[in-house]
């Protein structure tokens, strides 16, 4: 069982800065398979970013460029750094832990992100 807990959500205006931050603890943190997504009031939840346990990074079209998704495997950290943030990105921001066989996925709590003028 991994736990997974988020982190850095809050209040910001257009243009802003934020970070979050996610912990996944009960399992070899650098051989997870880490991901950030996001559900809008109303709408699916989307991905955002995922990085693989090879650090390789994939980041969705709409945060390309203003996002970016690091580890820190000593950690046991996932960050999303996200800057120049838009109405848009308001949203629940749910961080992923997919174990390296992708047979079990975990999800934390969310943390929500409002972007406010």
């Amino acid at each position: 069982q991994v736990h997974v807990v988020e982190s850095g959500g809050g209040l910001v205006q257009p243009g802003g800065s934020l970070r979050l931050s996610c912990t996944a603890s009960g399992s070899d943190f650098g051989s997870l398979h880490m991901g950030w997504y996001r559900q809008a009031p109303g709408k699916e939840r989307d991905m955002v970013a995922i990085i693989t346990n090879g650090d390789s990074t994939v980041h969705a079209d709409s945060v390309k460029g203003r996002f970016t998704i690091s580890r820190d495997n000593a950690k046991s950290t996932v960050y999303l750094q996200m800057n120049s943030l838009e109405f848009g990105d308001t949203a629940v921001y749910y961080c992923k832990a997919t174990t390296s066989t992708f047979e079990q996925t975990f999800w934390g709590q969310g943390t929500q992100v409002t972007v406010v003028s």
